[in-house]
């Protein structure tokens, strides 16, 4: 062995040694946190029929505790503690993995299977404290459940085990991140050229599963040559995924050009062992009659979504799910007009 490759090896160590020693520590101090909430909670229980007594109760720990202990113990965090316990009255649901900023964060929100699910996603996926803020402020679960699934979303069956194409898919995208203005004035190329730069943070946005193949990749005929904007592969899909860039409105001819693409990907590209290529086009807006009346519709392969160059707020992203919500209704029972 040589003293390069044992240094390597003695650094691997340390680095990994201390990093499940930082994650042990943090959450020594979550589970603490928790034992804190739950003592503050029984000893409120207590004295439930004393007026106030809980206020004065926190009161009376902040200022003790503070003095002992310094700052980090004021009222305020020992009101989060309490709630901490509240929200999680189970000790063993805890993820060791995330910490104290993570949960602070995953405790305001208020539906429990969203809960549950960024708390899932944010210990295996090793979420950063800004990535799990921006997931929760863009309501990424909600966009999730609200893709093509609509009727598990509506049934609020949340089964983030089943590998479809479906569960996959969000609408809208969220892409802030590029820094582009939301304006008709940016081109695809401009468009392709940011998420390049900003990779990660659109694989992150993209969901689980996504890695990059290539931008521009070419397909070719015996006759033509053809390229796809974005090729991605999804290794929990065991798929192509290609991705078409649109900054108008949906055509019918962009879906045709996508189902080109699918069925060129599928019969020149595909290998032994992968399911069928399915494609996204982003566009800026859908017209829902060509999504009704074109391969769109019922496709388990084809699918096109909204994307936002610019961050919405929780109003606005939740009008548009309420919006894809009626339209799904509308459909099931019947009721378009033409």
């Amino acid at each position: 062995m040589s003293s390069k490759s044992l240094v390597t090896d003695i650094q691997k160590i340390l680095y990994t040694a201390r990093t499940k020693t930082y994650a042990a520590v943090n959450f020594a101090m979550v589970d603490a946190y928790w034992q804190i909430g739950r003592r503050i909670v029984e000893e409120e229980q207590q004295g439930k029929g004393r007026a106030d007594y809980g206020t004065f109760l926190i009161k009376d720990l902040a200022k003790q505790l503070t003095a002992e202990f310094g700052k980090g113990l004021d009222e305020r965090e020992l009101r989060r503690m309490r709630q901490f316990y509240q929200v999680f009255p189970i000790r063993d649901s805890l993820r060791p993995e995330l910490t104290w900023s993570h949960y602070r964060l995953i405790m305001r929100i208020e539906n429990p299977n969203a809960r549950e699910y960024y708390m899932k996603e944010a210990a295996e996926q090793s979420w950063s404290i800004r990535v799990l803020d921006r997931n929760i402020h863009t309501l990424y679960y909600e966009r999730l459940l609200a893709s093509q699934d609509k009727k598990s979303a509506l049934a609020k069956e949340a089964d983030f085990e089943k590998q479809s194409p479906a569960d996959f898919i969000k609408d809208p995208y969220v892409l802030e991140f590029l820094g582009l203005p939301e304006d008709p004035s940016v081109s695809e190329a401009e468009m392709e050229t940011a998420i390049i730069t900003k990779l990660q943070n659109f694989l992150l946005e993209l969901g689980k599963g996504f890695s990059f193949v290539g931008r521009q990749v070419r397909v070719s005929t015996e006759t033509s040559h053809f390229y796809v904007d974005l090729v991605f592969y999804n290794f929990l899909l065991k798929c192509f995924v290609l991705i078409d860039l649109k900054v108008d409105k949906l055509t019918h001819q962009n879906i045709g050009q996508m189902d080109m693409y699918i069925r060129m990907y599928d019969d020149l590209k595909r290998t032994e062992g992968d399911n069928p290529t399915i494609g996204i086009i982003l566009c800026t807006n859908k017209d829902e009659t060509i999504a009704r009346y074109s391969v769109l519709k019922d496709s388990e392969q084809i699918f096109a979504s909204k994307y936002r160059l610019v961050l919405p707020t929780e109003e606005e992203l939740q009008a548009e799910l309420e919006r894809e919500k009626r339209q799904f209704l509308r459909e099931r029972a019947g009721e378009y007009q033409v």
